[in-house]
């Protein structure tokens, strides 16, 4: 086994973290899927601050898709009383971490009290300094690749820009992403929690050459240690984009 010193050791700039198995955690106890959301929030809290410690520029974690309307409507409901719950309960020890709050994701359809309480944590959070941490709200990876395509094809059509003008960075201005740092818009890790082994819609872009982690721990048991196991497994990877190492 490969042991990671503190000079090996590295830490993603970006790092970004699909939180699945709320639900089964709760079904494992006996005990509704919203519990296991409830617990999955804590837990959230607790790798942020961690993220934050260890070096982590932006934290973005995928907290409600698109397709995730399609559960059951009690279910949805208090999906979307969490950041409520979040902004009373987490953002005044996130203001003293010097954690910064933004939001990803199409605003059309969430509950206006949702986007209050987020809104506000942005407003609070928002002279903060230190990582930033991106909550995935109402969110699909294909539908905001649409949606800058159309961007795109709009201004070309009224003759603001020319086709040939357009490139990866003028693209990248239109993602949703474009409210984070130019530099670390894109992922360098991505994690997966659950034993699933796929993105499911997540930063379809942002992720062509973000390493990918899965574990079969369940979210609401993501712990710090985790964290930890992961960010050694990132030292360990090679990223050549597409070269050859020298």
């Amino acid at each position: 086994m490969t042991i990671i010193t503190d000079t090996d050791k590295k830490i993603p700039n970006h790092l970004a973290i699909i939180m699945d198995g709320n639900g089964r955690w709760a079904q494992h106890q006996g005990k509704p899927r919203v519990f296991g959301h409830k617990a999955g929030m804590d837990a959230l809290q607790k790798i942020a601050i961690h993220a934050q410690h260890e070096g982590v520029k932006v934290l973005t974690v995928y907290a409600f898709s698109t397709e995730n309307w399609t559960r059951p409507a009690a279910e949805v409901k208090f999906i979307m009383s969490l950041p409520i719950d979040f902004y009373g309960k987490f953002v005044p020890t996130l203001n003293k971490e010097n954690i910064r709050i933004a939001m990803i994701g199409t605003r059309e359809g969430v509950p206006k009290a949702t986007l209050k309480s987020i809104d506000q944590a942005m407003a609070d959070t928002a002279n903060n300094t230190g990582m930033i941490l991106t909550i995935a709200l109402n969110y699909g990876g294909q539908n905001e690749i649409l949606d800058a395509v159309r961007s795109l094809a709009t201004d070309v059509k009224s003759e603001k820009i020319s086709a040939e003008s357009i490139s990866i960075e003028s693209f990248e201005a239109r993602l949703t992403t474009a409210v984070l740092p130019a530099a670390y818009r894109n992922p360098d890790f991505v994690i997966r929690t659950s034993g699933e082994n796929r993105l499911s819609n997540f930063l379809m872009w942002q992720t062509a050459y973000s390493e990918l982690y899965f574990t079969e721990t369940l979210w609401p048991d993501f712990d710090e240690a985790s964290l930890d196991l992961a960010f050694d497994a990132f030292s360990k990877r090679d990223r050549r984009y597409g070269g050859v190492k020298k």
